[in-house]
């Protein structure tokens, strides 16, 4: 059975003065583009059977905005602070839990997100404007045949790579 993993790095966030790290809100073109990519999501018809977030505010607001646009309640979002300043490895360990589900959302930051997302493919990606593969709010479509407690290096096919620039507003 192949199962498809869709890696989502959060939006653009704020830095306002004497907020920490964990708790940055998104911009406003962060909001936009987090509902930009929720509505690609919904008409592709790629509804996650699962979202996992990190539960810093500008994850898990980019989260439950893409929710909204697939019409999932955003309860169902799974907050895991390992998620939060992750690696690759660590993430890949979560991931590998995922039991029976067959497509997953992963909600996350960098480098840890890029790091397992080329971690997972065996070839290179186009870098964006700014020389990363995730930019804020891009969404990696991977699938694989393999079950997610097999999930290793090179295991993955990269089916899209969606940036929010190149979506219609």
């Amino acid at each position: 059975m192949t199962h498809e993993l869709l890696l989502l790095r959060h939006a653009k966030s704020d830095w306002p003065v004497d907020v920490d790290d964990f708790s940055r809100p998104l911009k406003k073109r962060g909001r936009r583009a987090a509902k930009q990519v929720g509505q690609w999501l919904s008409e592709q018809r790629l509804i996650p059977d699962t979202i996992l977030s990190s539960p810093a505010t500008r994850a898990l607001t980019t989260a439950q905005k893409v929710c909204r646009q697939l019409d999932i309640d955003e309860s169902t979002i799974i907050c895991d602070l390992r998620i939060y300043e992750a690696d690759a490895q660590t993430l890949l360990t979560l991931l590998k839990t995922c039991g029976h589900k067959r497509r997953v959302l992963l909600v996350g930051h960098n480098p840890g997100l890029e790091d397992l997302l080329l971690k997972l493919i065996p070839h290179s990606i186009p870098l964006s404007t700014n020389g990363k593969c995730l930019s804020t709010a891009a969404l990696a479509h991977l699938a694989f045949e393999s079950e997610w407690a097999e999930l290793a290096e090179g295991c993955a096919k990269l089916v899209t790579l969606v940036r929010p620039d190149s979506l219609p507003e």
